[in-house]
Formats: C-alpha cells, sequence, structure tokens
C-alpha cells in the first residue's frame, strides 16, 4: 500500500471543507479540495471553524495557518487524481452519481490508491459496482460536523481487501479520528443503527402518550447519556452483569417498539408542513433564539471536549 502523503477531498460544501482542515492537520499530509469552479472566498468556511475554536481554546493562530497553507483547491481531473494516496467524496447521496464518480476517478489515479465514499447510509458494495478495482473501495463515514466528532465508521464491503481496511484505519487514527471497523456492509452500519434503535423507541413513547418530547429529550441528556462518552452499552451490560442483562431483556424486550415503518406523527407533521428547525415548529416549537442557542450550544460542547482532548 502506498505511502500517504496526497489527500484528495471531492466535494467542497459543508463536509468536504470539514474533511479537507482534518487532513490538513499532519504536516506530512497534502490536501487537495476537488470542486467544479473556484470561488474568491473559498477558504472561508474552514477560516470560520478554526476561528471559533481558536476562540474556545481548541486550535491556535499557527495551526490555522499551517492547515490553511496545506489545502489547495483543484478543478481538474488529471491534476487532482493523478497521484494521490486517498481520495474520499462528499458528494450528494445519489448512488448513481457516486458509481460514476468513482468509474471517472479511476481513469487517473494510481491502482494502489485507496477510494472512500463518506456515505451515511448507502451500499459501499453498490457504490464500487462501476469500479475497475473493487477492492480498493471502502466506507469512510465522518459524522457531523465532521472536523469535531471523532468518530469515523470503515465499512469493509463485499470486495474491500484487509490491506485496504487497516490502511484506512491507520490513516483516520494519524489526524484525530477514531475509527471503528465495520466488519459488514449492512444500512446504517454500526452507529446510524444504534442511533435510529434510539429515535425509534423515543418517536414510540411520544406517539403513545408515555411521555412528551421535552421528557424523552431529558431522560436521554440528564440520565444515560451522561454515561455515553465513557461507557458503551456491551461495557455497561458487563458492568452490571449478565445475569441482570438477560433477565431485564427477558422481561422488556417484548414491550419495546417493534415497527418497521416511521412513526404516524411524522408523516402527520410532514403533512402540516412541520420541518423542525427549517419552519420553527416539530416535536416542539422553537423560536429563533433557542433554535440558535441548541445549534451554537452543540458546537461550543464539541469544541470544548476537542480541546480538552489536546490538553
Amino acid at each position: 500500500m502506498r505511502e500517504m502523503r496526497k489527500i484528495v477531498v471531492v466535494g467542497a460544501g459543508m463536509m468536504g471543507n470539514a474533511l479537507a482542515q482534518v487532513f490538513a492537520s499532519d504536516p506530512e499530509l497534502s490536501v487537495i479540495l476537488k470542486t467544479r469552479k473556484l470561488k474568491d472566498n473559498r477558504l472561508e468556511a474552514i477560516e470560520n471553524n478554526l476561528d471559533i475554536m481558536i476562540a474556545r481554546g481548541a486550535a491556535t493562530e499557527q495551526e490555522k495557518r499551517d492547515i490553511l497553507r496545506r489545502i489547495r483547491f483543484v478543478t481538474d481531473d488529471a491534476e487532482a487524481y493523478s497521484d494521490a494516496d486517498f481520495i474520499i467524496e462528499c458528494y450528494p447521496e445519489v448512488m448513481e452519481m457516486k458509481q460514476e464518480l468513482f468509474a471517472g476517478i479511476e481513469k487517473f489515479c494510481p491502482d494502489d490508491c485507496i477510494l472512500a465514499t463518506n456515505t451515511s447510509v448507502m451500499s459501499v458494495t453498490e457504490i464500487s459496482a462501476k469500479c475497475r478495482l473493487r477492492e480498493r473501495v471502502v466506507g469512510a463515514h465522518f459524522w457531523n460536523p465532521g472536523h469535531l466528532i471523532p468518530l469515523v465508521e470503515v465499512v469493509k464491503s463485499d470486495y474491500t481487501s484487509e490491506e485496504v481496511m487497516q490502511a484506512t484505519m491507520a490513516l483516520l487514527t494519524r489526524v484525530g479520528k477514531k475509527p471503528i471497523y465495520c466488519k459488514k456492509d449492512v444500512p446504517g452500519f454500526v452507529a446510524n443503527r444504534l442511533q435510529h434503535a434510539l429515535w425509534r423507541e423515543a418517536f414510540y413513547m411520544v406517539e403513545n402518550g408515555i411521555a412528551d418530547p421535552a421528557t424523552v429529550d431529558d431522560a436521554c441528556k440528564y440520565g444515560p447519556g451522561l454515561r455515553w462518552p465513557v461507557m458503551g452499552p456491551m461495557e455497561n451490560s458487563d458492568l452490571v452483569g449478565i445475569e441482570l442483562t438477560y433477565n431485564i431483556h427477558k422481561y422488556i424486550l417484548k414491550h419495546l417498539a417493534d415497527n418497521h415503518e416511521p412513526s404516524p406523527l411524522l408523516a402527520e407533521m410532514l403533512g402540516r408542513g412541520e420541518l423542525g428547525f427549517k419552519s420553527g415548529r416539530g416535536w416542539q416549537g422553537w423560536t429563533c433564539e433557542q433554535m440558535r442557542a441548541s445549534a451554537d450550544g452543540l458546537k461550543e460542547y464539541l469544541i470544548d471536549y476537542t480541546a480538552k482532548q489536546k490538553g
């Protein structure tokens, strides 16, 4: 496998900018952001990310200058891909677009270049269907905001080689991420399956009048959510004991939500034009101030976590 030196991020949207920032944090890597057209303010989004981090002590002015210096925007395919070591796409979640993109990239990149997809839901195996060398295609799902959340799900398709999996894991660890190895290309990979299992139960409880939306959120934020940064479900099960876990599940599992379709409450909200933050009402009503406080609070929490890890 090639030594990692040149990283290409395809797509200069919100996630693409975040990923370029992550890879450019390594002084030994040069980063290309492949975009269809150049804009005068093309570094603005990354600068804004870094300025917020600097303000909360998670980055320095020198780190900002170094990161920006390592990122170059390119529009030409041959210039971007010809000597790349690792290429990751941040394209729209449209299967045909991703398949055609990788098939086109293969015309220019070296045979031992890794091709990674940042898809959050789509089959990595299917994305690689039109590739000549499907064994070098891998899933690398960053969580939004990509420059702050450590988790990256590294997904093995039906064809991905073990060498590609290990090289991808090593690269992500090198740039400060926490990669996890997903052994099978299943819908939702690992973290989204866990997240949406929780959401299904949360929506079920509101739908059936067990609790209101704010109460469900409080139950997570002030209860088990406080444990999750340091103790996951498998470790927690070992802590309380396998016998207790078995006895609880024998009693409670038959009472949990088992619906295979979205909650009817979601369809009703959509019908009323209640779209969450986009419209100011979803499960709850939101003022502009409340929405801003929610979004800013998450970013500040993640930035403070980043600063603590660096310290």
